[in-house]
């Protein structure tokens, strides 16, 4: 398989494609304006403590407080293991826990509730796990986590973990030794998957990077007053330098001769095995459309995908969670029914796994596939999806089918998806995605001024409407203006507005 990282780097944005076989299979992208937080540590201040919601709000700065939930105060080194082993490599926002409690503490909080952990007004260093999405602030979190190329570095937790990503069960030990002898007593670390090539001379360049790094925003923490950043994450190019350019990698293009001399010195000091792979794209061309990839993006944001039978997907994201919805379409098969649906179906769930990953659709999704009544091609179909998401390197928790045909899951959510970045609510509709009918809107009217015109004085009304409900209210609703006129005794004068949105009208009674 060939892979190549596409990075298109300007002042004002900058985009990565991770491109698997010329096929576009993850694209991020960041702007300064609205530069993600996942990974930045604040010096934050309680500001309100909530036993009922077992939560805290946590001012760190930002025009909205955090929200630290009680299991981010204090977890067990077990689920933190289970949290991160085998998705160590996150580039959307690196990873995502902190803490201001020693290992003992943690371990004594279990089952404590907020109260008794925190308090109004106090000082709290905390990381972000969760970019503000919508109404949301920042989601927050007490388990200080600090990744490198090889090693993510977990300053207050004694422990020590291996990617399960490492299968080699003689090499896991090895690597496990390694660590035990290298760490300072107390600390943890969890080693990645890229490190399964690392000997230990990188192995300790980067436990010595991170131990300096983390003196450092301690040193930092002590001096600042609450609220304050004390340490900022890398940008997304270097994070995705970090955590996608792996000896998997054929090649890196950068289309910025200033941004590739960066990523020639980062990768020499990480990586200098993979610098011949990095390359600067001087073509006239733009480093996007020649690879295809403007054209990718143009469909990106698609509700409805075509399979390649005939049948198609459709793609609903609400604010709690996305809809799938798979349907035959066009597809009407060669054999009987039941073979036409699995063949939808099993297509649909490469094209499933595919988009959320493209997408980073996070949150609870629900997928609606095409009912069938073959328990075999239902348990085929659920191991099929699974294996499709296997690339998908942020965590997924799947169940099984239900008997309507359903699959719930999962995904880990940390930042907003790429709708959300690139697109904004319709201004017209709000996003609600639909308007009320012209006809509606005229009803509306007529019981609006037959509800009202006994109170008032006058014997003319005057309507300003959008030209279309205007339009309707003159000629397909003519015979329903004119018995308006004769119940009320009233003249109707209507006046088309174009500034008016269609739902909106104005009356005004006259003598």
């Amino acid at each position: 398989m060939t892979t190549k990282i596409l990075i298109n780097s300007a002042s004002y944005e900058t985009r990565i494609a991770l491109v698997e076989n010329n096929q576009l299979v993850e694209f991020h992208i960041q702007r300064p304006l609205e530069k993600g937080l996942v990974g930045n540590i604040y010096k934050g201040k309680v500001v309100r403590v909530l036993p009922g919601m077992q939560a805290a709000f946590i001012d760190i700065g930002l025009e909205r407080t955090g929200f630290l939930y009680v299991d981010d105060v204090h977890i067990s080194a077990t689920e933190l293991d289970q949290r991160l082993l085998g998705h160590d490599q996150q580039p959307c926002g690196s990873f995502n826990f902190t803490t201001v409690f020693p290992e003992d503490e943690i371990r004594q909080a279990s089952g404590m509730n907020i109260e008794d952990l925190l308090s109004e007004g106090q000082d709290i260093m905390v990381q972000v796990g969760k970019d503000p999405i919508g109404t949301k602030g920042a989601r927050l979190t007490c388990h200080i986590t600090l990744p490198c190329r090889n090693l993510v570095f977990m300053p207050l937790t004694d422990h020590i973990g291996i990617s399960r990503k490492i299968e080699d069960e003689s090499l896991r030990q090895t690597l496990r030794e390694r660590i035990e002898q290298l760490r300072p007593i107390g600390t943890g670390f969890i080693v990645r998957t890229v490190a399964e090539y690392a000997d230990e001379e990188e192995l300790e360049a980067d436990m010595e990077f991170l131990l300096h790094l983390w003196d450092e925003i301690q040193d930092n923490t002590s001096t600042a007053s609450a609220p304050a950043m004390v340490y900022e994450d890398l940008d997304i190019i270097f994070r995705s330098v970090r955590d996608l350019f792996t000896a998997d990698v054929n090649s890196l293009v950068v289309d910025d001769r200033e941004t590739y001399e960066k990523l020639v010195h980062f990768i020499t000091i990480f990586a200098p095995d993979l610098q011949r792979r990095i390359s600067c794209h001087n073509d006239p061309v733009p480093l996007f459309e020649a690879h295809g990839i403007e054209m990718e993006l143009g469909r990106i944001m698609d509700r409805k995908i075509w399979l390649r039978s005939g049948g198609y997907i459709i793609i609903e994201t609400t604010e709690a969670l996305t809809v799938v919805d798979v349907n035959t379409g066009r597809f009407v098969g060669k054999n009987d029914l039941e073979a036409t649906i699995f063949k939808t179906n099993m297509e649909a769930v490469k094209e499933i796994a595919y988009q959320l990953r493209l997408r980073n659709i996070g949150g609870i999704i629900i997928i609606d596939f095409i009912d069938m009544a073959n328990e075999l091609h239902r348990e085929e179909l659920l191991i099929s999806f699974k294996e499709g998401v296997k690339k998908d390197k942020s965590r997924i928790n799947i169940l099984k089918l239900t008997e309507f045909g359903l699959v719930q899951m999962t995904r880990k959510r940390s930042c907003e998806n790429l709708t959300q970045i690139l697109c904004e609510p319709c201004y017209y509709c709000g996003g609600e995605g639909r308007l009320k009918s012209r006809r509606t809107i005229c009803y509306e009217i007529v019981r609006k001024i037959s509800k009202e015109y006994l109170k008032r004085k006058g014997n003319s009304i005057t309507l300003k409407v959008h030209p279309r409900i205007a339009d309707m209210l003159l000629k397909e609703e003519e015979r329903i203006t004119l018995e308006l006129e004769l119940n009320t005794k009233k003249r109707l004068t209507i006046i088309p507005d174009y500034t008016l949105h269609l739902e909106k009208y104005e009356l005004t009674w006259q003598d």
